[in-house]
């Protein structure tokens, strides 16, 4: 029996298996990789999976503030599509007067960043000031774009100049001591995305605003601008996956991005965040992004499993991941 004066002491606690989940599959991920095929672990092959990586994992950071919010785009694929066509156009038009080199790059970086800011915005002005569903407007746009971009392209590919590609492939392939450009980048934008969301008066707002937009509003915050800007900041960050994965092939087409956003989402659910909004964590989305990278690249280096089933291995993990998030809440 314990007074009042007896100091009390911290029991251990075990984390959940929401946070612990996602962190084990990881590990039997790498370990089936390594077992299936010797050069799975190669820094090689990590190095490639990261960098590939790189463009859903920061367009899924941006999705994790929206779905935390109680949003969600399902357009990021096609609008990325679309900003690269456009971003090429741009560049190409701009390469008789302003030749190749550093300020051409400059105009075709500030060209797909706006583009996408003006995308987020437009997405987020239709559900905030005009109250249609996220689900409608998002879908809607991802036609619109997915069109737009065929329309550019005539049918066909929008390729960069020969030289201005050349000269563009280092933002792809380069990078510091080893370490490509995208994953730098994607590193950045997820510590940002991590303070911001655990550690700033924006994330609780994200937070408050999916849990239930009434009581939030109700407690002074601002539920519109709040959506507002997690689509605006998701377009701009779509913009910067574009910038980095424009120089990787140099074209784009009706076929860039295909899937973008059924990946995106699918980090988001896998990493812990839940669907219907309220709770989201950045560094559980990073997670979500290495399994679903993991998973598409044991298909291609084993013949266990057609990587053409990629998508639905997606799909079947987008399900369980959100019948195991109804389940936990059901048991709290």
């Amino acid at each position: 029996m314990t007074d009042a004066t007896t100091p009390h002491t911290k029991s251990f606690r075990m984390p959940s298996m929401s946070v612990l989940g996602p962190i084990i599959a990881l590990i039997v991920l790498l370990v089936i990789g390594a077992l299936m095929n010797s050069n799975f672990l190669s820094a090689a092959n990590i190095t490639n999976v990261l960098a590939r990586s790189a463009f859903i994992g920061i367009i899924a950071v941006g999705m994790t503030f929206v779905i935390t919010a109680g949003g969600l785009d399902l357009s990021v694929g096609s609008m990325a599509a679309f900003i690269a066509g456009l971003m090429i156009l741009v560049m190409n038009a701009a390469l008789p007067s302003l030749g190749v080199g550093v300020p051409i790059i400059l105009l075709g970086m500030f060209t797909a960043i706006v583009a996408g800011l003006l995308a987020g915005l437009l997405n987020g002005f239709l559900i905030t000031a005009l109250g249609i569903e996220a689900f409608i407007v998002t879908l809607g746009s991802m036609g619109i774009y997915r069109s737009l971009v065929t329309w550019l392209a005539d049918g066909g590919t929008l390729s960069l100049d020969f030289g201005l590609r050349s000269f563009y492939r280092p933002v792809y392939f380069d990078g510091i001591l080893g370490i490509s450009w995208p994953i730098i980048v994607f590193a950045l934008v997820v510590i940002i995305g991590e303070i911001i969301m655990s550690r700033t008066v924006y994330g609780r707002h994200c937070a408050a605003t999916g849990s239930n937009e009434h009581v939030a509003h109700y407690s002074n915050v601002n539920v519109n601008r709040t959506r507002l800007i997690s689509y605006a900041a998701l377009g701009i960050l779509v913009g910067i996956a574009t910038i980095m994965y424009v120089p990787r092939l140099g074209s784009a087409s009706a076929s860039t991005g295909v899937l973008w956003e059924l990946e995106a989402i699918a980090a988001v659910i896998i990493g812990g965040t839940v669907l219907k909004g309220g709770f989201g964590r950045v560094w559980g989305t990073v997670i979500g992004v290495l399994i679903l990278s993991l998973i598409g690249n044991i298909l291609n280096l084993t013949d266990f499993v057609s990587p053409y089933l990629n998508g639905a291995i997606q799909g079947i993990i987008i399900i369980l991941a959100v019948i195991l998030q109804r389940e936990r809440k059901t048991a709290l």
